[in-house]
């Protein structure tokens, strides 16, 4: 069970970090490379998608931290 949590608080931190180095600054960010800024049709389509996917991420990853120190 600790063994299944830690690998998904793992994965879960990973994708965090791709989710917020996705984020554009200014510009169009790392999501420029390669055209795919219009995945989601609009810059501004793009940036709503990746805020729930990074909070949904956080989210997870914070919940699973919980669990993680309450099955010490």
């Amino acid at each position: 069970m600790k063994g299944l949590l830690l690998l998904i608080q793992f994965i879960s931190a990973a994708l965090l970090i791709v989710a917020v180095l996705l984020h554009s600054a200014k510009g169009e960010g790392l999501g420029g490379i390669g055209g795919s800024a219009h995945l989601f049709g609009t810059p501004k389509g793009m940036e709503e998608g990746l805020d729930r996917i990074t909070w949904g991420l956080a989210i997870t990853f914070m919940a699973i931290s919980v669990l993680l120190s309450v099955l010490k």
